[in-house]
């Protein structure tokens, strides 16, 4: 089997994917497709990672702090000045790819560990700064939003779960697209030089200031589009949501999925969604306990992640066909 076979499988596999994903909210319980939106949202936020820490090597624990500021952005636009859901969620991107820029100087003077605490920093502060200014942010309580509502000719066929899923995973979908298209290019190659040798890459002719800017501020944006997706299904955004956990748990789906493959994202969304709950059933006394292990066991058996393993998988059974 040749290189285009094993393309040609991929794009037949990616095809199966979208089909059973269309699919889905019609066999599972409302509560699972709702939870399908979650993860959805989730892979949007590590795309973004692995544009970042996979492609472009930069380093982010703070990346929770983004997914704040989008849902706050759509919390505050929708509900107290009734903009509509998409645009307030286009805004809040924009408003986190400008803080992204910010972040992306920064990174021309940080590298490594330093890099990594200053965005623990913003991950730790993020939410305390939202519960200072109640008037705007609803302090402690947070902001209630209006619950989904499906448009008026739908209403036969769609429930507000089935709804939230499909424009979801509908936008992960072109994001996905556009993204791939992009890295396949001068910006891809210009973050993978980036990251193999910095020093080779601007005798090359890369700029990091305008690279590194760009990388941090396409990977917040990314993570605001996760945020206001997650506040809409939600309906409701809360300063405690948005703890530093949430940022280990964006890195340890990147991590788990496959930091180097963009496919990789889209498993790492749905085991950090749907992992937790599973090692609550299998031990409800003590389900980090079963979490932590089972992250540990798939570290050290796939330590390129899982879509490295498939990726491997691939090549070699591509090399012992004739």
């Amino acid at each position: 089997m040749n290189v285009t076979g094993v393309r040609g499988q991929g794009a037949w596999l990616a095809g199966l994917f979208v089909v059973v994903m269309a699919i889905v909210p019609w066999i599972v319980p409302s509560y699972t497709a709702f939870e399908l939106t979650y993860a959805g949202a989730y892979v949007i936020a590590i795309i973004g990672l692995v544009i970042l820490i996979g492609t472009c090597g930069q380093i982010s624990l703070g990346h929770g702090a983004f997914v704040a500021i989008g849902g706050y952005t759509v919390a505050i636009l929708a509900q107290h000045f009734g903009f509509p859901v998409w645009a307030s969620i286009a805004i809040g991107a924009l408003i986190c790819g400008v803080f992204g820029i910010a972040l992306g100087l920064i990174a021309l003077r940080l590298e490594g560990v330093y890099m990594a605490l200053a965005t623990f920093a913003l991950a730790v502060a993020v939410p305390s700064i939202l519960k200072r200014f109640k008037g705007v942010t609803g302090g402690v309580g947070g902001i209630t939003l209006n619950p989904v509502s499906v448009p008026a000719p739908l209403h036969s066929l769609f429930t507000p779960e089935r709804w939230t899923y499909y424009w979801t995973w509908g936008l992960l979908a072109v994001l996905f697209v556009a993204t791939w298209y992009l890295l396949q290019g001068r910006i891809g190659r210009s973050f993978r030089a980036l990251r193999d040798d910095e020093n080779a890459a601007v005798a090359f002719g890369v700029n990091p200031q305008i690279y590194k800017s760009l990388a941090f501020a396409w990977s917040a944006a990314y993570a605001g589009i996760a945020g206001g997706i997650l506040a809409v299904a939600t309906a409701y955004v809360s300063p405690d949501t948005y703890g530093f956990t949430l940022s280990l748990t964006l890195v340890i789906g990147a991590v788990l999925g496959g930091l180097d493959l963009l496919w990789g994202a889209v498993l790492g969304g749905i085991l950090i969604e749907f992992l937790p709950l599973w090692t609550q059933k299998i031990n409800s006394a003590a389900p980090s306990v079963v979490y932590g292990i089972a992250l540990i066991a798939v570290m050290i058996v796939l330590p390129g992640g899982i879509a490295g393993a498939i990726r491997h998988l691939f090549h070699k059974t591509a090399t012992r066909t004739p």
